[in-house]
């Protein structure tokens, strides 16, 4: 069965992708930048009302939009709100830091995921901005070092995702069972079927692979 994870923006958009059949939701504010770190009263609340309804509740820890190369505060920054999610039961935090260079921040991802205290560590799409031939060894890094997925797009998120699915199961064939592989970007209601047959994925991430939300307020 695919599992159709939905991403939102805020809580109130949270019942209606529970209502619509959502596995499992990811929780932005800000998402026309790519998502950001909700509030405290947020998470606590969307925690509460998920864990009722038995629905894993994965936050974006995130301190601003722009790149992923995090200074020493950004890092504390992220450092609380991962402490907060922990307090509020969430079931996965996702993030990603990088160099200048594009290459993983080994250094700043082991303190995130330290910091995550046994939460389910997600690394999101700053993934896509890894160099391709440094993407193997990220792989490795990550699945050696905890993490349960990778969400990605395969390549730039301002081209289709059919046009990345070479990309993306050469990303699937690396990860070999260590590591899950999440595909997002552009998924839809319409085409999610097609792209998990395609990609022999069982998991797919969208806002839109419920349909349209708003529409059913």
């Amino acid at each position: 069965m695919l599992l159709k994870e939905v991403c939102v923006e805020n809580f109130t958009q949270i019942p209606l992708a529970v209502r619509a059949g959502a596995q499992r939701i990811e929780l932005n504010d800000n998402l026309a930048v790519g998502g950001t770190t909700a509030s405290h009263g947020v998470l606590a609340e969307a925690a509460r009302y998920l864990n009722e309804q038995q629905i894993p509740l994965v936050a974006m820890i995130r301190p601003r939009a722009g790149d992923f190369v995090y200074n020493d505060l950004e890092l504390k920054i992220m450092e609380s709100d991962l402490f907060v999610a922990q307090q509020v039961g969430v079931d996965a935090v996702t993030f990603g830091a990088l160099t200048a260079e594009h290459t993983l921040d080994t250094e700043a991802m082991e303190m995130l995921i330290g910091a995550a205290g046994g939460l389910q560590v997600v690394m999101h799409m700053a993934f896509d901005e890894i160099p391709v031939e440094k993407q193997s060894e990220s792989i490795d890094w990550l699945a050696q070092h905890g993490v349960t997925r990778i969400l990605t797009h395969g390549g730039p998120l301002d081209t289709p995702i059919d046009q990345h699915f070479v990309q993306l199961a050469q990303t699937i064939a690396l990860a070999a069972d260590r590591i899950e592989i999440l595909p997002g970007g552009g998924i839809t209601e319409a085409n999610a079927e097609r792209i998990a047959a395609e990609l022999g994925v069982q998991q797919l991430h969208g806002t839109k692979i419920l349909g349209d939300l708003s529409s059913l307020d």
